[in-house]
């Protein structure tokens, strides 16, 4: 049979598991209890606890040795302090006289070593940028491959064409644009503008004007006349 144990040691400072010779005696336990749990030998008192919590013994003859006793596997040793006021015990955990460190809201806002200096920094949390909600984009009433008219600042000419793309462009941050393919070679564009293609047409027949400068309707496609001298 095992001279040796394995007890658990409680202390109202430490908590652990050990291991003890059987052969010792009470007066040597407490000695190497000093180490662990901070109390003087002088004012241990020890008691042996079952599994269920139960004081089953208590060590009070220094000369005995702990088999005298019957300590087994896995019991506990309370170790009481029978005069905390000389030792250490219990002012470890005690901290009501701890004098606390305290910070003002404002003056914890001005440092830079804080959680919420960081999270300022690495905008985290509420202060992570906050997207902005997309523009509405009104409604219009365009049908594409409606015939339409472009009004036009030079008199009798009609910039007449085919409604060809309705809607938002990357080109302009808000509001609806519209893309007409005109009849003739009056235009800017090949329906693509700064590499973004919203349709297709020849080059020179494309623009995109606001939908309140042109008019939907029925616009027959007309021939721009040159005279001899222009051709």
């Amino acid at each position: 049979m095992s001279s040796i144990v394995n007890v658990f040691v409680v202390s109202p400072d430490t908590r652990s598991e050990r291991r003890f010779d059987l052969r010792i005696t009470v007066e040597q336990l407490k000695a190497k209890l000093e180490l662990v749990t901070g109390i003087p030998v002088q004012n241990q008192k020890i008691e042996v606890h079952n599994g269920d919590g139960q004081t089953v013994a208590q060590l009070t003859d220094d000369s005995k040795q702990l088999g005298y006793y019957g300590l087994s596997d896995l019991q506990t040793l309370k170790v009481i302090d029978t005069n905390p006021s000389t030792s250490f015990t219990g002012q470890l955990s005690d901290t009501s006289h701890v004098e606390k460190f305290e910070l003002s809201d404002e003056a914890y806002a001005n440092r830079t070593d804080t959680v919420l200096a960081y999270k300022q920094r690495h905008k985290m949390g509420r202060f992570a940028s906050q997207s902005e909600p997309s523009p509405s984009v009104p409604q219009v009433n365009i049908p594409i491959g409606a015939r339409c008219e472009v009004e036009s600042t030079e008199h009798g000419l009609h910039k007449r064409g085919t409604v060809r793309f309705v809607g938002p462009t990357k080109f302009a941050k808000t509001g609806v644009w519209v893309g007409v393919e005109y009849d003739e070679p009056i235009g800017r564009n090949d329906g693509s503008v700064q590499g973004e293609r919203y349709f297709t047409c020849r080059s020179n027949y494309g623009i995109f004007v606001r939908p309140e400068r042109l008019r939907v309707g029925d616009f027959p496609v007309e021939e721009i006349g040159f005279d001899d001298e222009e051709m």
